[in-house]
């Protein structure tokens, strides 16, 4: 069966801790690394509010606009994580308790002897139809709906369940790369950038300048392609260029 070319994905993170910046956001980091490493390209990273509307418009937009959503954040179990209600509403279907997750999270807290009160209960609706992602941490699971994933905020359980997610994602083809540091200027190897991309239509570059001090300057050139022969020839012809013009670089 011929792999598809490039499956796409988006990220949306929900809560207003992440834009008032009491909190960093490094799950959409690791979710944009990992989904590279199987072949699906994130084209879209969303940081939105605990707003109920907001959630719902772009859940709706983003699982028709790509492959696969992942959403982080807001499904404890206080007033504000809304999220699993909010993915309910976005498909149309009811949410109640999911004597599964019930059953999971009751033999958690009875376990290390604490109630499970009717606010940790609320960890275990979830929307009609949707399957469960295990979280071996804190066992509250995450679940996938079609084709959006809802997983926590705390960044070492989101890694879990993503890592729990794996299973259920189709892998495209492997997007190869190298990494080029040169000690030069943008504007004296910006025809050559251009005359490489308008040569391969399979090869993507990305051209990041740098300014650590008046010694240390330069751009970090990053070349990529599914199409490893190509990429090799690429990169060598970069390279001849830089050769040529007396430019220092280092991989």
């Amino acid at each position: 069966m011929d792999i598809k070319e490039q499956y796409t994905g988006s990220i949306l993170v929900i809560g207003d801790e992440i834009l008032s910046g009491r909190t960093q956001d490094t799950n959409s980091n690791h979710i944009a690394k990992k989904m590279t490493e199987i072949g699906i390209n994130i084209s879209d990273i969303r940081v939105i509010p605990d707003n109920k509307e907001i959630i719902i418009e772009s859940i709706n937009e983003l699982r028709k606009k790509t492959d696969y959503l992942f959403t982080t954040g807001g499904i404890g179990p206080t007033h504000d994580d809304i999220t699993a209600e909010s993915v309910a509403f976005a498909f149309g279907v009811e949410i109640n308790i999911n004597q599964e997750a019930f059953d999971i999270l009751k033999d958690y807290y009875d376990g290390i002897g604490s109630t499970f009160n009717e606010a940790r209960q609320r960890m275990a609706r979830i929307p009609a139809g949707a399957t469960l992602i295990d979280n071996p941490i804190s066992k509250a699971p995450g679940f996938k709906l079609e084709n959006v994933f809802v997983f926590a905020g705390i960044p070492k359980i989101m890694i879990a369940m993503l890592e729990n997610s794996i299973k259920y994602l189709e892998k495209g083809k492997i997007v190869h790369s190298k990494s080029i540091k040169v000690n030069a200027v943008e504007g004296d190897i910006a025809k050559t950038l251009r005359l490489l991309d308008s040569e391969e239509s399979e090869l993507k570059i990305g051209s990041y300048p740098f300014f650590n001090s008046d010694q240390d300057f330069g751009v970090n050139v990053v070349l990529k392609s599914v199409n490893k022969e190509k990429l090799e020839k690429s990169v060598d012809k970069f390279k001849t260029f830089l050769n040529e013009n007396s430019m220092s670089y280092s991989n």
